[in-house]
C-alpha cells in the first residue's frame, strides 16, 4: 500500500516516521496497531491507511498505545473508527495497552467506555500483544 506523506510517498505505513507513528503487526492471535509518540493531525493520512489496512484483515485488533506521549481528536477519533468501524464488521478491537495520556483523553471525552467490555473479551480469549 502507498501512502503520500507531503512530497514524499512512502510503500509501507510501517516506513513513516516523524514525531508520531502507528504501525501495524499481524501477529498469529490478532493484528496489533502500536500506536507511540505525538498522535496528531499530521498523522490524519496515516490513520486513514491504517484503518483500512486493519479493517480489510478481518482480524480481532489489539491496540497499544503505552508509547503515546500527547493525542488530539485524530487520535481519539481514530480509535472510536476503528472501535465502531470493527464493531460493524464482527471485529473484536480492544485497547491492550494504555499510555496515562490516551487514557486520561478516553476518560475526559466519555468515550472509555466503548473499549471495556472488548478488554475483556479480548483478555478472557487471550488475545494479546506480542511487543
Amino acid at each position: 500500500m502507498r501512502v503520500n506523506r507531503g512530497d514524499e510517498q512512502v510503500k509501507d505505513l510501517n516506513q513513516l516516521s516523524g514525531a508520531g507513528s502507528i504501525l501495524v503487526e499481524e501477529k498469529a492471535e490478532a493484528t496489533v496497531v502500536k500506536m507511540s509518540g505525538e498522535i496528531d493531525i499530521s498523522l490524519r493520512s496515516q490513520t486513514g491507511a491504517a484503518l483500512r489496512q486493519v479493517l480489510d484483515r478481518c482480524r480481532p485488533v489489539v491496540v497499544d498505545t503505552s508509547g503515546v506521549t500527547f493525542m488530539d481528536s485524530t487520535g481519539a477519533a481514530f480509535l472510536a473508527q476503528l472501535r465502531m468501524f470493527g464493531s460493524e464488521d464482527g471485529i473484536c478491537v480492544s485497547l491492550a495497552e494504555q499510555s496515562m495520556v490516551v487514557r486520561n483523553l478516553l476518560e475526559m471525552l466519555g468515550v472509555d467506555a466503548m473499549f471495556r467490555d472488548t478488554a475483556m473479551r479480548s483478555a478472557a480469549a487471550g488475545v494479546a500483544p506480542r511487543v
